[in-house]
């Protein structure tokens, strides 16, 4: 287990190395100069040159991307102040510390996503159990059915859908906000409801036909069966056997949708004006803002490899057949 640590944290460590300088030598590319966009309108040639010098921009791009590397670890030395590690260097658009603003807008991001996770797993999984329990009856075909429904609706769709519907007609629901869950749990609750169910809805579906068609194969294994025949009872061989086995193929994809997870919280926080990660990262493209949008990039990498690895680890807990070394 460890060696599989410390291979899968050092290819990690590999992959941000690469989307960094990706995204920083990519940058480049664009014509436009970022520091015209913090002079403003009525910009001089002199106090170009003095932007240049503050943000570090008068420097070859090889020695601006390695000074930022070193920031991360090291902090930073800057002509207007110095930048704490971890320093991701500081925003073209307005000169506040990219790491700061990261920080202030993570704790909504985290809980999105993290939340839309846990809603979409415990429906979609319960669904698919239920379904596979009770295979062909009037159950499963609900389920079934209704799955293929939901598999067609969309963020864009179905967000102002539910706003209409449980805030604007009824105003059974606030409008969503983000709370901060150390000040009000049940504000941080509410405030966040209907953006984990939407974010949420675009998953349960395929998990519920996965976990339904994986459980419906589990129970014709031979070591079910072996166990019905042992005489254990049907709710014991289906949880401690076959519900177990079918969370194999199911930890694979969840490997695989952590990614689309991220970006679909993102989306989800454009659709209902929440200030996460996802509309700052779509400033910073529109202000053509390197740092943050390189810290944006950055941390959301590492999110969904922390996410993997949390997936890769958990084969060797559900299956001990599983080596990770």
């Amino acid at each position: 287990m460890l060696q599989f640590l410390i291979r899968r944290t050092f290819g990690a460590a590999l992959i941000l190395l690469l989307i960094s300088a990706f995204t920083f030598f990519m940058f480049f590319a664009i014509p436009q100069d970022p520091a015209m966009l913090a002079c403003g309108k009525n910009c001089t040639p002199d106090a170009l040159e003095i932007i240049h010098k503050n943000l570090g921009l008068d420097q070859p791009v090889t020695t601006q991307y390695w000074d930022f590397l070193v920031g991360i670890f090291a902090g930073r030395d800057f002509a207007v102040g110095h930048c704490d590690a971890p320093c991701f260097g500081v925003s073209f658009a307005n000169n506040q510390n990219v790491w700061d603003t990261i920080l202030d807008r993570f704790p909504l991001t985290v809980s999105l996503t993290v939340g839309s996770l846990l809603v979409f797993l415990t429906v979609g999984l319960g669904a698919g159990l239920l379904a596979a329990k009770f295979r062909g009856t009037w159950l499963d075909k609900v389920f079934s059915t209704g799955s293929l429904v939901i598999s067609s609706l969309q963020i864009y769709f179905l967000g102002p859908l539910l706003l209409l519907a449980f805030v604007y007609s009824t105003g059974w629901l606030d409008k969503p906000k983000y709370v901060p869950i150390s000040e009000d749990p049940g504000g941080w609750f509410m405030g966040l409801l209907i953006p984990w169910v939407v974010l949420a809805t675009i998953f349960t579906a395929n998990y519920t036909r996965m976990s339904r068609s994986s459980m419906v194969e589990q129970l014709q294994e031979e070591h079910v069966k072996a166990a019905r025949a042992k005489g254990m009872s049907g709710n014991y061989t289906f949880f401690r056997y076959a519900w177990r086995g079918s969370l194999i193929p199911i930890i694979t994809i969840l490997g695989i949708d952590l990614s689309a997870l991220l970006a679909g919280g993102m989306a989800t926080e454009l659709t209902f004006g929440l200030a996460g990660l996802g509309r700052l990262a779509l400033d910073s493209v529109t202000n053509k803002d390197l740092p943050m949008l390189m810290g944006v990039m950055l941390i959301s990498a590492a999110l969904i490899i922390v996410f993997n690895l949390i997936v890769d680890a958990l084969y060797a807990v559900i299956d001990p057949r599983v080596r990770l070394s």
